[in-house]
């Protein structure tokens, strides 16, 4: 659940679906959120950034968790409910607008 003060998406679960965000923000805390996340089943089922960090990419890679950067062409701004499919292997994301 996004938990951000002023987030637009404040309030929401990211449980089994794609989440999209330009990049992380905080300590080394992160990589056990998301694994955290994954544990308890609360995972979303994708992660893309415009740019991973670190903390972020251990994150994903010690959750399993698929994950996509620097895509080209860069990542647009996806509207909330957007059906996304992540291709991590591929290094592909595909949805239609």
């Amino acid at each position: 659940m996004i938990i951000e003060e002023g987030h637009p998406l404040k309030g929401e679960s990211i449980a089994g679906k794609v989440f999209a965000f330009p990049q992380g923000k905080g300590s080394t805390v992160g990589s056990y959120v998301i694994y955290a996340l994954a544990r308890n089943g609360k995972a979303p089922a994708a992660m893309i950034n415009e740019e991973a960090e670190p903390i972020i990419a251990t994150g994903a890679i010690i959750a399993k968790i698929p994950m996509i950067d620097r895509l080209d062409p860069p990542l647009p701004t996806l509207k909330k409910g957007t059906e996304v499919t992540v291709d991590a292997d591929a290094g592909t994301v595909s949805w239609e607008e």
